[in-house]
């Protein structure tokens, strides 16, 4: 997980993942219209502020916050609505093993804006 928090109960985490380049279109397509019982199991369970960012060489970058990032990983995997959205989206991704929420490389935060200004000026 990242050092830096907005509140104090919650953080920021951002993920990278691969979408096959002969299926991006697809892919934008799938994410413009997300079943509504998937949007609402994804805030249920603590995914907040979710955005997606995709390159056109396929890199995926995900953001989210959460209170507790394993909490809502876990209590996601255990929907059955997430079971199917995995099992359709299996296919859009670089061949790995799992489904594809279970190949997410987790980034660290290096650095935030707002945290280093507010340390500078207390320092001030």
């Amino acid at each position: 997980m990242n050092r830096f928090t907005d509140d104090g109960a919650t953080t920021h985490v951002c993920f990278v993942s691969r979408v096959r380049r002969d299926r991006l279109d697809e892919y934008k397509a799938a994410h413009a219209a997300v079943w509504p019982e998937m949007l609402e199991a994804l805030a249920e369970t603590g995914w907040h502020d979710y955005r997606l960012f995709l390159g056109a060489d396929g890199l995926l970058v995900g953001v989210l916050r959460t209170d507790d990032y394993e909490r809502a990983q876990r209590d996601m995997a255990a929907r059955e609505v997430n079971e199917r959205w995995q099992a359709a989206m299996k296919d859009f991704f670089e061949p790995a093993e799992g489904r594809p929420d279970e190949g997410f490389v987790q980034l660290e935060e290096v650095f935030h804006l707002e945290s280093q200004l507010d340390a500078a000026r207390r320092a001030d």
